[in-house]
């Protein structure tokens, strides 16, 4: 008998999410999550980690150009931050009425979306 297992790992921040970076050059710094890698575990934050991409001209874009956006950080570097309280907080799960894992905030103990 074949074992099932959830094959999608669980993060401790989702898309839309506000965090705090707490390690690299843009520490310190907050964003919103535009985007979850769940294989890399890396997410995309907005203004976080700028870099200098070069484009080649296409018919798209003719001009081509030097560029500047968003690269992926990894999740370890992030901490979320509690929408009650607006300071950065760790994350535990705890199930709801329903069964089903939510997460809560472990500074405040309230639940979180």
């Amino acid at each position: 008998m074949e074992r099932k297992t959830n094959k999608q790992p669980k993060l401790h921040i989702r898309k839309g999410d506000k965090v705090k970076v707490l390690a690299g050059d843009d520490r310190g710094k907050e964003g919103t999550v535009l985007e979850v890698n769940l294989e890399k575990r890396r997410a995309l934050v907005e203004g976080i980690k700028m870099v200098t991409k070069h484009q080649k001209p296409s018919a798209g874009k003719p001009e081509g150009g030097i560029s500047k956006v968003e690269a992926f950080i990894h999740i370890s570097n992030l901490q979320l931050i509690d929408p009650a309280s607006g300071k950065a907080t760790r994350v535990g799960r705890k199930q709801n009425e329903k069964g089903k894992l939510q997460r809560y905030s472990k500074k405040t103990g309230e639940l979180i979306k």
